[in-house]
C-alpha cells in the first residue's frame, strides 16, 4: 500500500506539473494573438466595405429618384416664386418680365424682401455719404460708384465743408427696372425720401440747404447681385452700381 501510495503521489505531481506547463504556455501572449485579431478586424472591415459598395450599387436607382425629387422640388420653388411675381402689384409688364428672369436664376428671390433691404441700404448710404464714412460705403457700393462717392467726399473735406443731415424717412420705394445680364441680376428702384440737410463752410455759415426744413428727394438707384452659380447665390448681398436723377 505504501508503494501504491507513493506511485500515485508521484503521478499526481507529474500531472500537476504538466497542467501548469500547459497553462503557462496557453496563458502567455506571444504577439500572434494581436496579429490574428487585427487580420480578423481587417477582414471584417473589407467585408463591410464590400457590403457598403454593394448597397451603393443597389441604391443607385433610389438615389436617382431622390435627384429627380430634388429637381421637382426646384421646379416647384421656381413656379411658386413666379406666381409671387405675377401677383405682385404696381409694376408694368416689362418690369414683371425682368423679375421673372431674376426668379429663374434665384428661386428664393422675393420683391418685398428685396425692397426692405434696398430701403435699409439707401438710408445707410445716404447717411454714410453725409458723414464721410468710407468704410460703410465700401461694403455697399460697387467699385466705380464707391470711387465717385469718395471723390466727392474728399473734395468736400478739402474745402473744409461739413454736411448736417437728418434722415426723416422713405415715403416710397418702387421697382422700375429689372433684368438679368451676364449672370448678374440688376434691379432699379425709385426712392422718394425726406431729409433735413444743410452744407456749412469752415466758419459754419450755410452754403446750401436748410437745417430747419424737410426736403423731399427723389433718387433712382440700381442694385446688382451675382446670380450666375450656386456659390454666388450663397452671398445674399446686393451692391449699388449706378445712381441717376429723375428726368
Amino acid at each position: 500500500m505504501e508503494k501504491i501510495d507513493l506511485f500515485t503521489l508521484i503521478s499526481l505531481i507529474v500531472a500537476v506539473i504538466v497542467v501548469l506547463k500547459l497553462r503557462s504556455v496557453l496563458g502567455r501572449r506571444t504577439g500572434d494573438e494581436e496579429a490574428r485579431l487585427e487580420r480578423y478586424r481587417a477582414e471584417r472591415r473589407q467585408q463591410g466595405a464590400a457590403g457598403s459598395s454593394t448597397d451603393n450599387v443597389v441604391a443607385m436607382p433610389r438615389r436617382e429618384r431622390e435627384g429627380a425629387a430634388a429637381a421637382v422640388g426646384a421646379e416647384t420653388a421656381v413656379a411658386d416664386a413666379e406666381e409671387r411675381i405675377k401677383g405682385y402689384p404696381g409694376i408694368d409688364a416689362e418690369v414683371r418680365s425682368g423679375l421673372l428672369d431674376v426668379v429663374k436664376a434665384d428661386p428664393a428671390f422675393d420683391p418685398e424682401t428685396f425692397l426692405r433691404g434696398a430701403r435699409q441700404a439707401y438710408e445707410m448710404i445716404v447717411t454714410a455719404f453725409a458723414e464721410g464714412n468710407r468704410k460703410i460705403l465700401k461694403d455697399l457700393l460697387s467699385r466705380d460708384v464707391y470711387d465717385g462717392f469718395v471723390r466727392a467726399i474728399t473734395e468736400r473735406e478739402d474745402r473744409g465743408e461739413q454736411v448736417d443731415q437728418s434722415f426723416v424717412g422713405i415715403n416710397k420705394a418702387d421697382i422700375v427696372e429689372s433684368e438679368v445680364k451676364s449672370g448678374f441680376a440688376n434691379i432699379t428702384v425709385r426712392f422718394v425720401s425726406q431729409l433735413i440737410s444743410a452744407t456749412r463752410d469752415k466758419a459754419g455759415a450755410i452754403l446750401n440747404g436748410d437745417p430747419q426744413r424737410i426736403k423731399e428727394v427723389t433718387d433712382i438707384w440700381t442694385f446688382s447681385r451675382d446670380v450666375s452659380s450656386a456659390k454666388a447665390l450663397a452671398n445674399p448681398n446686393w451692391r449699388l452700381i449706378a445712381t441717376q436723377s429723375p428726368a
